[in-house]
């Protein structure tokens, strides 16, 4: 029998989302977030050692790109409910004693249907609530369009 190494990276990521306390702290992302557009709620929460962010409301279908008017025709014919929209958000490695302050992953976009390589951090500075800024791009991390999400709940108390 195999046994689990509590002093590996993974597994004290792990246990850090088991024993962590039940509200969300500054910095930290995981709870549900209102998307750029006001279309969905995206609630982020930890899949393994990662974080992951799955639709957990619809509220619209509005086309992220031009005026955001227009009626979103995605390619993805799967319902948004439920689907995972951000994958394997992993923390950059922060300074000793520092909490972490950045994660990267990937952000799948329904409208076109690619995933982008993605850098996302929690800004509390105008607001306590805390908006979440998400960078995606493809191939330099210059290229690529901010999008600013906004907090609807920290992550829920444990049951």
């Amino acid at each position: 029998m195999r046994q689990l190494n509590l002093s590996s990276g993974p597994a004290l990521l792990l246990m850090a989302g088991l024993l962590a306390p039940a509200q969300a702290q500054p910095g930290d992302p995981r709870g549900r977030w209102l998307t750029a557009n006001g279309n969905l709620e995206v609630e982020i929460a930890p899949c393994g050692a990662a974080l992951c962010g799955s639709v957990s409301r619809v509220l619209g279908n509005r086309s992220m790109s031009g005026d955001g008017q227009a009626e979103m025709k995605p390619t993805d014919p799967r319902p948004a409910m439920g689907m995972q929209l951000l994958s394997d958000f992993q923390p950059v490695a922060a300074e000793a004693g520092q909490p972490v302050s950045a994660w990267r992953g990937r952000l799948y976009n329904r409208e076109n249907g690619k995933s982008y390589d993605c850098t996302l951090r929690v800004s509390t500075a105008d607001n306590a609530a805390g908006e979440l800024i998400l960078r995606p791009y493809v191939g330099l991390p210059l290229f690529g369009k901010t999008l600013v999400w906004t907090r609807v709940a920290p992550v829920a108390a444990a049951q």
